[in-house]
């Protein structure tokens, strides 16, 4: 929690980009894995984080664009909460360290509502994603579940969106303490991969390291040696050299900001001549985004650029034929690398996507592109100072989706389909840093993970 000032300057902002009426907020709730009082980690909506601060369960928040009252609905403890618990500090107590006056229990939002709907007042809320809170917008507003999202409120979606984007001086300390963790996880995970270890047994570690970091890892870990499936939660599989690891995976501290690296690795300790080669396309990719990456520049552009340097290099080995910029034209390139170069990241690990990524992630000016690949694209729009994206560029060699073009034709004019059987069983490779947007261009946030082929076998040594 930052302090109170943050959250009221944060909810003034918000009051003064919509029109009229009133912001519903929701916070969440417990979800069960099995059964009621069995449930998973509670993590709060992280738009009800941002403006109001408070991360615990069942609240809503109202703020009222005309009057300007702010009100925090919900409930505080009884006898057996305290008893299993233990003592907790009153809802009053709690709002008013967020700057927030009025509290109310959690049943009167709905006379709340209920009147602003008999006077007629415009109702702003947020698409839902959680079950329970698509069930309380039905009994609040009467639409049904399946139409939630049509009348979600894209005035303040695009609100929200604009100031979430930008992010704050604290709010970039934050990200750093969860990079310092996500360094830790990699490193740990390299100096775990040897031949013979258990894929699980370096997840679950890594996965502690998040844990003990104050917070949670910010998604499941992709960890596997079959990297080429973009985001393989499967690690049943034992280390065995010869192959690569990838390791795509990031902490969330307890301010709920985060961080997302990846790293891949030999298993044996030691790239081949045929896995540097790669590898070092990959790199070059990731340090040419990060030159490019700079106010006024469109995330779309840096992509592409980056695609460039993945589809010069894979001619260089042979792999593709061509011109490069054609090749990329015409999204050859996505055989290799087909997903986007990069995402917001923040609050949440793509962050604000719950909102509806076309608003995160593009502008009036700069639309997605209906391509293969870069259709994956999530975050394309001219960049601003303040914003944190990732850069993540890799090459993966998928056996169906090779067979599939080279069956159907698709891109024939620039793939060397034969020469890609040698590469069937290569893997993946993805290397992802954590990019902060500055006035004349961009840094890395944190200390860089190990990520040169002779950093990465050092420390693996």
């Amino acid at each position: 929690m930052f302090n109170r000032e943050t959250y009221i300057a944060r909810r003034k902002q918000l009051k003064q980009k919509i029109s009229d009426g009133i912001i519903l907020l929701l916070g969440n709730v417990d979800s069960p894995m099995n059964y009621a009082d069995n449930t998973y980690y509670f993590r709060q909506d992280s738009t009800f984080l941002y403006f109001f601060g408070l991360d615990f369960q069942k609240l809503a928040g109202v703020i009222d664009t005309e009057s300007g009252e702010e009100i925090v609905f919900g409930d505080d403890v009884n006898i057996e909460d305290i008893i299993w618990m233990g003592p907790q500090i009153a809802l009053k107590e709690k709002a008013e360290k967020v700057g927030i006056s009025k509290t109310e229990p959690f049943k009167k939002l709905q006379q709340i509502i209920e009147k602003a709907i008999s006077s007629g007042r415009k109702i702003h809320f947020l698409p839902p994603y959680r079950a329970e809170n698509k069930i309380l917008l039905n009994e609040l507003l009467g639409i049904s579940v399946s139409k939630l999202k049509a009348y979600s409120s894209l005035e303040l979606i695009k609100a929200i969106v604009d100031l979430r984007s930008v992010k704050e001086e604290q709010e970039i300390a934050e990200i750093r303490k969860a990079c310092a963790v996500g360094y830790q996880m990699h490193v740990t995970a390299m100096k775990m991969a040897k031949a013979g270890v258990w894929e699980q047994s370096i997840a679950g570690t890594i996965e502690g390291i998040a844990n003990a970091g104050g917070g949670m890892v910010s998604f499941p870990v992709i960890l596997s040696q079959n990297g080429e499936t973009l985001h393989n939660h499967n690690h049943s599989q034992t280390l065995q050299n010869g192959r690569l690891l990838l390791v795509d995976a990031g902490a969330e501290v307890g301010s709920h900001y985060a961080s997302d690296f990846t790293r891949t690795m030999p298993v044996s300790g030691k790239f081949t001549q045929k896995q540097r080669e790669i590898y070092e396309i990959v790199l070059g990719a990731n340090n040419r985004g990060r030159e490019l990456t700079k106010p006024g520049s469109t995330y779309l552009s840096v992509h592409l650029a980056a695609a460039e340097v993945i589809a010069s290099g894979m001619k260089a080995l042979g792999l593709m034929k061509g011109d490069v910029k054609e090749a990329v034209a015409a999204g050859a390139h996505a055989l290799f690398m087909p997903h986007g170069l990069g995402h917001m990241l923040g609050l949440d690990v793509h962050d604000m996507e719950d909102l509806g990524q076309i608003y995160v992630g593009y502008d009036n000016e700069t639309r997605p592109v209906d391509q293969f690949g870069t259709a994956y694209l999530r975050m394309g729009r001219k960049l601003q100072p303040g914003f944190v994206i990732t850069n993540e560029p890799g090459i993966y060699f998928i056996p169906a989706l090779i067979e599939k073009w080279k069956a159907e034709k698709i891109n024939a004019d620039f793939i060397n389909f034969d020469r890609l059987e040698s590469y069937l069983d290569f893997g993946g490779i993805r290397l992802e840093d954590d990019i902060f947007v500055t006035d004349t261009g961009c840094e890395i946030l944190g200390d860089r993970i190990p990520i040169t082929p002779d950093e990465v076998e050092e420390v693996m040594r």
